[in-house]
């Protein structure tokens, strides 16, 4: 029983037929193709088969509102060619167009030829609107996706800067070293500065996943600053006391005289002591929790 493939290529083919054959008359098949109709052909290229016949090239009429564009191209061309070589005389983009032959829209695949485009067919082009629409929208995402990415990445390098004299800083005080108030101040108003940056980039997917992190990122770093701050106070506050206490008290001694007398106002004040200690106790309180960071940031979506 003979093969189908080999059925349909004698019957399209025979052996004097022109292009590339075997012994046996057979054109190789690496010189058909098949259409989108189904037929097996010789290939559109010419390449392949140097002594094939040249394509003819056809001229359509092209009607753009009361326009019409004649077009020379060539047969075997596929709708979405002609849509690109109408894109310059019409100043209408390639995806925004609709081709419109014998009352019936054409897609962008479709060839001509099969088509049955002939030389000086007539062929209606449309705009269309939905599909200018979400090619507009699209543009736009795109522009403003590389707009945020581009300005988080500025803001990242920024904050990243401002990190290594945050850290500097918390070094310092490890150290027991003494931070300056000023230097603690101007690196938060920076923070803040960048937060209000982020809160200003409206992002999605991948990018709206980087902003969160750096936002995050400040966050944490301003948070180091009001503990260095509230630490840098409370020993400033402890140094003056030893200073003032060593001015009452030079020598740091306790005279013989004084003694009875510091004996008689302890006794004294021992009465006094019960009613004073729990009034002591909140002031002690309510000045440990004021210096606990409490810091509730706002929530960046």
């Amino acid at each position: 029983m003979m093969d189908p493939i080999k059925s349909n290529i004698n019957t399209i083919y025979s052996p004097a037929s022109k292009g590339s054959v075997d012994g046996r008359g057979i054109p190789n098949l690496a010189d058909l193709e098949i259409r989108p109709c189904g037929m097996l052909v010789q290939k559109r290229n010419g390449e392949t088969n140097p002594t094939s016949v040249s394509i003819p090239i056809i001229r359509v009429r092209v009607k753009y509102g009361s326009m019409y564009h004649e077009i020379g191209i060539s047969s075997h061309a596929s709708f979405g060619e002609l849509k690109k070589m109408l894109a310059g005389p019409t100043k209408l983009h390639h995806e925004d167009q609709k081709l419109i032959y014998k009352n019936k829209e054409r897609d962008s695949k479709e060839y001509l030829d099969v088509a049955r485009v002939k030389d000086g067919s007539k062929i209606v082009l449309v705009e269309d609107i939905v599909s200018r629409e979400k090619r507009c929208v699209e543009l736009l995402r795109n522009s403003n996706s590389q707009k945020f990415s581009k300005a988080l990445a500025e803001i990242n390098l920024e904050v990243h800067k401002l990190a290594g004299q945050v850290t500097a800083l918390e070094a310092t005080a490890s150290r027991g070293g003494k931070v300056v108030e000023k230097d603690v101040e101007n690196l938060t108003e920076l923070l803040m500065m960048r937060l209000i940056k982020l809160d200003g980039i409206v992002a999605e997917g991948d990018l709206k996943m980087q902003r969160r992190v750096l936002v995050r990122r400040v966050q944490k770093y301003i948070e180091i600053l009001d503990v260095l701050k509230h630490q840098n106070s409370n020993s400033t506050r402890n140094g003056a006391k030893i200073q003032l206490q060593t001015q009452d008290n030079p020598s740091g001694h306790i005279s013989k005289d004084s003694r009875p007398m510091q004996r008689q106002q302890a006794a004294t004040k021992t009465g006094n002591s019960v009613r004073t200690v729990p009034k002591m106790q909140q002031q002690q309180q309510s000045h440990s929790e004021s210096v606990v960071v409490t810091t509730k940031w706002e929530t960046f979506e």
